[in-house]
């Protein structure tokens, strides 16, 4: 007796012999299989796979035309990799040549025409039985891997979390609102849009710009908060957030903290190479770095800062301009001017 599983089994016949065909829908039948297709042209038998997605294939060998050999060369192209699709040859030849060429062209097992009908009844169980095992298997794996991916997303966002907090929590020390790390989080990821860049890109640049700052940490209070302008050793001192930052992040083996730790040490790089800590020029600074540059001091002209009173976006879209080629990099500066056009930074500001 079948159980379920094998009596719903897809069959498919391919034999030019219409009588040999017709025999072997009938000791099938009685078997108690009922999901059988078959074809005499060995020419359907690829739109036939295609269209029925048998679970196994008996299949002569020598055909006009196109013959069993030239068939399973065909079938490779439409099986997906790493798929277990038995072929049962059925063949009068019976060569060690011809056995060792089917074999090798992807059958499966190999009987001899005329055929036993329990033999070929218990070759094709074998075979479908096979074939549900690897079935089996292959989900299982599926499933594994569903939840290997699922729980590498989990401990991403734990990572994530983790250093969002450690962001909103340096910002905290000189934004009452600490929303300036999310600000420009959000403010990147859209001009890296803006640029055409990718989506990954954008999802990554979206996680590691609110790092940007995070050396702050390492700044004493009387700098970060001190309502007049710093002196010049102030100003060295709080120049070193690029390098503590870096620190603070180096080491990462996932990529978003190796981007972290690239914008951090970069983002006050300036294009003529007057900028710090490294004195880069030009596209030498890398990408990440340079977006977050122009997207930091736009949020920093466009809030209110201890020292000064917010600037309105179009008074900040002139500092920019005015700095475009000197401390950032023009075609940055003109992408965030054409967002600005069709009032994405409002719905930005807005959003946040």
């Amino acid at each position: 007796m079948l159980d379920a599983t094998l009596k719903n089994a897809r069959v498919l016949i391919v034999d030019d012999e219409e009588a040999n065909v017709l025999l072997l829908q009938r000791v099938l039948q009685r078997a108690g299989w009922t999901n059988i297709r078959s074809t005499t042209s060995s020419l359907s038998a690829c739109p036939l796979y295609s269209e029925f997605g048998p679970d196994l294939i008996l299949l002569d060998l020598h055909m006009p035309g196109l013959d069993g050999f030239g068939v399973m060369e065909h079938l490779k192209a439409l099986v997906p990799p790493g798929t277990y699709s038995p072929i049962l040859v059925l063949t009068a030849d019976v060569t060690p040549e011809t056995k060792r060429r089917a074999l090798a062209a992807g059958a499966a097992d190999f009987l001899q025409k005329p055929f036993d009908h329990t033999e070929v009844l218990l070759r094709i169980k074998n075979l479908l039985q096979t074939r549900r095992l690897h079935l089996q298997l292959q989900s299982h794996n599926e499933m594994l891997e569903m939840k290997v991916q699922e729980r590498t997303r989990e401990v991403e966002d734990a990572h994530f979390e983790v250093l969002e907090r450690l962001a909103i929590a340096t910002e905290y020390r000189d934004d009452s609102t600490g929303r300036h790390a999310r600000r420009v989080g959000e403010l990147a990821a859209h001009l890296a849009e803006e640029l055409g860049l990718s989506k990954a890109f954008v999802a990554l640049i979206r996680r590691a710009a609110p790092l940007h700052d995070v050396g702050k940490i390492g700044i004493p209070d009387r700098i970060l908060q001190k309502s007049a302008s710093l002196t010049p050793e102030e100003f060295d001192t709080m120049k070193a957030h690029t390098t503590i930052g870096a620190r603070i992040l180096s080491g990462g083996k996932f990529p978003l903290l190796q981007v972290a730790e690239t914008i951090a040490l970069t983002h006050h790089e300036c294009w003529d190479g007057s900028g710090y800590p490294q004195g880069l020029r030009g596209e030498s600074i890398p990408l990440p770095g340079r977006i977050v540059a122009v997207v930091d001091s736009f949020d920093a002209l466009t809030n209110d800062r201890p020292y000064r009173e917010g600037h309105s976006v179009q008074r900040a879209l002139a500092v920019l301009r005015g700095g475009g080629g000197i401390q950032w990099e023009v075609r940055l500066v003109e992408a965030l001017m054409s967002m600005e056009r069709r009032s994405g930074i409002e719905v930005l500001e807005q959003a946040t």
